[in-house]
This record gives C-alpha cells, sequence and structure tokens, in this order.
C-alpha cells in the first residue's frame, strides 16, 4: 500500500511539472520558484520516512539556516516548511497511535504559555511581528510535544545512539573546519559555545559513560576532547559554566566524583609540564584567560561587565510597560535594519538583552511571564527528579540522562545568552524537544522508563518489587 502511494506521488508530480513545463515555461525557468519547489519536494519525500529521518532533516534544515553555509538564506525558508510539515503530521501521527503518549503537565503548560504570548502581542505596537513570534513558538512547542515524541516512541536505542553519533560527527567536521580549514562554520564563537556547552558536550559525555565497546569508546573520547577544545576557543563563559556545572553536578549525582579529581589532577599536570617547558607561555596563557574569558576585555568593569549595559537597557524598556511587556519576539527600540523577509530577522533587527529570562520578561510582561516561569520550573523539576534517581542507582543507562544534561546545560546557559525562546535558532528547538520528550523516560513506579539494553533492571521495576528482593538490590546498586 504505501509503495503504491509512493509509485503514485512520483507519478503525479512528474506530471504536474511537465504540465507547468508547457503552458508556463516562465515559471519553471524562475530560480526562486525552482528553489521553492525543490523545498517543498524534500518536505514531502522526508514525511514518507518520518519516524526514522525526520527528526535528523528538520535538525539540519535548522544547522543549515543559523549557520555560515552556502545558501543560508534559503535554509531560513525551508527550516519553516519542514517544522510546519512536521508538526502538523506529528499531531496526526500521535492521534493515531494505539499506545496514545499521554500529555504530562509540561506540556499543558506550554499551551498556556503560547496564549501569554498571544494576549502580549494582541496590545504591541509591533502586532504583525509578534503574532508572528508567536505562532512559531507554537510550532516548535507542537513538534517537540507531538512529533519528537513519535520520532523516538519504540525506537528509543536507535534514536539516542544516533543522537551521540551525530554529535560525534559534528564535533569532528566543525573540528576540521575550525582548526584545518578556519572556516567558523557556526558564525560567531557565541554559537560555537553554546552547540559545544549544551548540546555536544553533554551527550558525547554521556555517550562515554555508557560505552562498553573498547573502539567506541576511544572515539567518543577523540570527539569529547575536540568538542571541549572548540569550547576553550570560543571563549565563550556561558557555555564554559554550562558544561562544567552540568557534567559536575552529573557525576556526584552518579557517585563519580573520582572522575572530577582525576580531570582536575590531568589539567594540573599538563599545566606543571607547561610551566616548566615554557613558563612564559602559561604567562599569557594566564592573562589572556583572565581578560578574555573572565572580565571579556573589559576589566575595569567587572566580571560582568559585558553583560551590565544590555540588562540595563531591558530593564529600561520593561519600566515603559511593566505588566504586558513590549510583545512576544519585539523590542521598543529597532536599529535602522529591517528584516527582509518574514521568515528570516536580519542580524541587527533586533536588540540583545543579554539573558533568555530578561528578554522573555521584557517580551510579555509581569503577568505574561507568570505560564512561563512555570514551564521552567516544571524543567527544572524533571531535571531534579531525573538527578534523585542517578544519587539513587549510580546508573547513567537511563534515556531521561543525557535529556536532564542537555536541559540542565541549556538552563544555565540561557542565564548569559538570548536564545531559550528564539524560535528559528537550532538549539532552541533541540532544547524544548529534549525537555518535552523527557517526562516520557523518567522513573515512575506504574510504567518503566527505557533503557539503554534491555538488560538492565528499571527503576520501575526496582520501585515496585517486594520487600524479598532486598539483596538482590543491594547488589543492583
Amino acid at each position: 500500500m504505501k509503495l503504491g502511494l509512493q509509485i503514485f506521488g512520483v507519478a503525479a508530480s512528474v506530471a504536474i511539472l511537465l504540465w507547468l513545463a508547457a503552458t508556463r515555461p516562465a515559471m519553471v525557468g524562475n530560480v526562486t520558484f525552482l528553489g521553492g519547489l525543490l523545498i517543498l519536494e524534500a518536505v514531502f519525500a522526508s514525511v514518507w520516512f518520518y519516524d526514522k529521518w525526520f527528526f535528523l532533516i528538520v535538525m539540519l534544515a535548522f544547522l543549515w539556516a543559523g549557520s555560515n553555509l552556502p545558501m543560508a538564506s534559503a535554509g531560513s525558508a525551508a527550516r519553516w516548511a519542514f517544522l510546519t510539515v512536521g508538526a502538523l503530521v506529528g499531531v496526526a501521527k500521535w492521534g493515531a497511535r494505539r499506545e496514545q503518549q499521554r500529555f504530562s503537565a509540561i506540556h499543558l503548560v506550554a499551551l498556556l504559555c503560547i496564549v501569554a504570548a498571544v494576549a502580549t502581542a494582541m496590545v504591541s505596537t509591533k502586532a504583525q511581528l509578534s503574532l508572528l513570534k508567536s505562532a512559531s513558538l507554537f510550532l516548535v512547542f507542537l513538534y517537540a510535544s507531538c512529533g519528537s515524541r513519535i520520532t523516538i516512541a519504540n525506537r528509543e536505542e536507535i534514536f539516542f545512539r544516533g543522537l551521540v553519533t551525530a554529535c560525534e560527527v559534528i564535533s569532528f567536521v566543525a573540528g576540521f573546519c575550525y582548526v584545518v580549514l578556519g572556516f567558523q562554520v557556526f558564525g560567531n564563537p557565541n554559537s560555537l559555545g553554546a552547540v559545544m556547552g549544551v548540546a555536544i558536550v553533554p551527550v558525547l559525555s554521556w555517550g562515554l559513560l555508557i560505552s562498553n565497546d573498547r573502539t567506541e569508546r576511544q572515539r567518543r573520547v577523540l570527539a569529547l576532547c575536540v568538542a571541549i577544545y572548540l569550547l576553550l576557543t570560543s571563549v565563550s563563559r556561558a557555555g564554559l559554566l554550562a558544561s562544567a556545572i552540568t557534567l559536575g553536578v552529573v557525576c556526584l549525582a552518579l557517585g563519580r566524583s573520582k572522575l572530577l579529581v582525576q580531570g582536575s589532577l590531568v589539567i594540573a599536570f599538563l599545566i606543571a609540564v607547561l610551566g616548566v617547558l615554557q613558563p612564559a607561555k602559561v604567562d599569557s596563557l594566564v592573562d589572556s584567560f583572565t581578560e578574555q574569558v573572565i572580565y571579556k576585555g573589559k576589566m575595569e568593569q567587572g566580571i560582568l561587565g559585558s553583560r551590565r549595559t544590555p540588562w540595563q537597557d531591558t530593564v529600561a524598556v520593561m519600566k515603559e510597560s511593566p505588566w504586558f511587556g513590549s510583545g512576544f519576539g519585539t523590542d521598543r527600540v529597532y536599529s535602522s535594519i529591517v528584516s527582509d523577509s518574514v521568515l528570516r530577522t536580519t542580524e541587527g533587527s533586533g536588540r540583545e538583552h543579554g539573558s533568555s529570562y530578561m528578554a522573555l520578561l521584557q517580551y510579555v510582561g509581569l503577568l505574561g511571564i507568570i505560564p512561563f516561569a512555570i514551564l521552567l520550573l516544571l524543567v527544572v523539576a524533571n531535571v531534579v527528579r531525573a538527578c534523585l534517581w542517578m544519587r539513587r542507582t549510580h546508573n547513567p543507562q537511563n534515556y531521561a540522562v543525557p535529556l536532564a544534561m542537555i536541559c540542565l546545560a541549556g538552563l544555565i546557559h540561557a542565564v548569559f545568552e538570548d536564545w531559550m525562546f528564539a524560535a528559528g535558532y537550532y538549539l532552541t528547538l533541540f532544547f524544548w524537544t529534549a525537555a518535552f520528550v523527557m517526562p516520557d523516560f523518567l522513573p515512575r513506579r506504574t510504567a518503566q522508563p527505557a533503557f539503554v539494553g534491555s538488560a538492565v533492571p528499571t527503576a520501575a521495576a526496582i520501585d515496585s518489587r517486594p520487600a524479598v528482593f532486598a539483596k538482590e538490590d543491594a547488589l543492583i546498586h
């Protein structure tokens, strides 16, 4: 049946193209029309492989749009086409499943956030732009709540293994581009620090923790070292802080504090060796780290000097409209550069806020922030639940562990960078997918969470067994 539909779809597409070529040759020769047609064909083709490949495709589209790769402007339009179709198809597939995945509190609160965003848009001076931004965020939430969960359902091991492999590939490719070619594929250093600190380093660290094969472990160690090197070269304080705290929390929760001590000793040893061989280079490194990483070249203004000005500007805008804000995704102050498309906001058309939370408070005001605050608290609560489970079992095999690491790193990173509610940013889609999928894997007493491999006992099974298994539990833990 499916093969017949595919053949019919291909035949119909060819017939339509031939008809357009015969009746409207000028349209067929238009580069813009052909580009849009190719994007449309790619979107519909990816729907046929929705369960297996669509998440990878939509993430690649967002990465393409946010990078310095050729034809990034075309990717800006393609990402919304993929996201819209992915969200709608995800809802349809979610409703057609026999074993429907339930919506949890975090998904319902996300809907209230969209309502609050639309309400602030109605009283904004930039109502049309704010409504478009709200619609974009709605598509992100909808796809993360339905489409991504459908993609992972019953394919957990394949999905997460593919996620780790994808992070390895990104780490090696980015390392080759930055170190060998000198090509900044992610654009500015803050974007590089965000990708490595929030996504690549946490996922690769978890992949290393669960590795059993020696060759696989060595490859992931190398990929993790490349990712950490890129994170250090980005001189991104937010990325460094997010990854350091996340890895520290996970190691302590898993009872592997020895790893932290060993890592610190290795770093100290390397610095000591370098100090003996090249003392002048160590002094230069310390001075550079103090000036560029800690103070960002603004030592006279203190540690947060680079963030003080955008924070002050944000507070000033908030005072103008404290209750409903400036409208979701909009600012009171605009530059002279105007957006070149409804699908893409030109760099410079917005103002830096220095924090995702400060930006959100300016957008929606004190009243509109309430559902967003509840949403963020639910994400924090899920991360805490995952950490408590790790602390109790010392087991990194649960699929909730990498999702919790991504969410924790993202929550910390967003304190200093404005991206968490920027719907067109690839890290935003990645973060909210992790946040909305994580409740499906958190340990419960009434349902068994998915684990890496079938031989690992689930926390639900451990919690629900009678007391006669106490000795066995002691051996497991």
